[in-house]
């Protein structure tokens, strides 16, 4: 690839908004006794206010591991990433923990729901702990469990249990949203449902959405996809038409 042909691979279509966050020359090893692991291999990425963004790549090409950086559970090996006037690549683990509480909501593929507790008493222990939380019954209906607040998660579908967990997450209102295989545990029914209440949760809030995913369908639904082979940007390609999540199809 030609340098004429990286500078038009990753430009924005939209480039007025403001950037999020910036990373430059990100790498991460990963030492295993003498071997070294290159987890990323010098990524260089923005990603912009209010945009759904969709991660691409095989196992082990540096998806999470990019995603765990964005979000302050790790730090790079070498290179910077900042998120606003945030130094996340420098930054002490008090001040990562503070970031993570104020500014970032995370979604995994299992949903981490304490079984003992009710729907509404999941999402009060992020609301709790916020500066300016929504209510928990706020937080529920916005994924559509507004008739679900007092189920226990063994009374919920999978994909009720992952929507609590969006709840959960978006409940403190944060700037970004970051979704490691969100629907990697689901059929495409429940996926859709899930789909549908992230891709409302990023209209509505306008909350910085990035998604991990093997399911290249899921890509049709972002702004942009964001494809990692090896550590590496491949490419990154910009959807001119978005598809609805009950347009997918997998």
């Amino acid at each position: 690839m030609s340098e004429t042909d990286k500078e038009d691979v990753y430009v924005l279509a939209d480039d007025s908004r403001a950037p999020v966050f910036m990373a430059e020359g990100i790498t991460k090893v990963y030492k295993m006794g003498e071997i070294e692991v290159h987890a990323l291999r010098g990524v260089d990425l923005q990603l912009y206010e209010g945009e759904f963004v969709v991660l691409l790549g095989p196992s082990g090409s540096g998806k999470s591991t990019l995603l765990n950086i964005l979000g302050g559970l790790d730090v790079p090996t070498a290179g910077t990433v900042r998120y606003r006037d945030h130094d996340l690549s420098h930054a002490d683990e008090k001040d990562l923990t503070e970031y993570r509480r104020h500014h970032v909501g995370f979604i995994f593929q299992f949903y981490n729901l304490i079984p003992s507790l009710t729907a509404r008493e999941n999402v009060a222990l992020v609301t709790e702990i916020a500066d300016d939380p929504m209510t928990p019954e706020e937080a529920l209906k916005l994924v559509d469990l507004g008739d679900r607040l007092d189920h226990f998660p063994s009374q919920l579908s999978g994909g009720q249990q992952q929507r609590v967990a969006v709840a959960r997450a978006v409940a403190k209102r944060p700037e970004v949203l970051l979704c490691d295989e969100p629907t990697g545990a689901l059929d495409i029914h429940t996926g859709v449902k899930v789909l549908e209440a992230l891709a409302r949760v990023n209209q509505e809030l306008r909350t910085t959405t990035a998604v991990i995913t093997h399911n290249a369908a899921i890509a049709a639904m972002a702004d942009r996809v964001i494809h990692i082979f090896d550590g590496r940007i491949a490419r990154i390609d910009t959807n001119q038409g978005k598809k609805s999540p009950n347009e997918l199809e997998w």
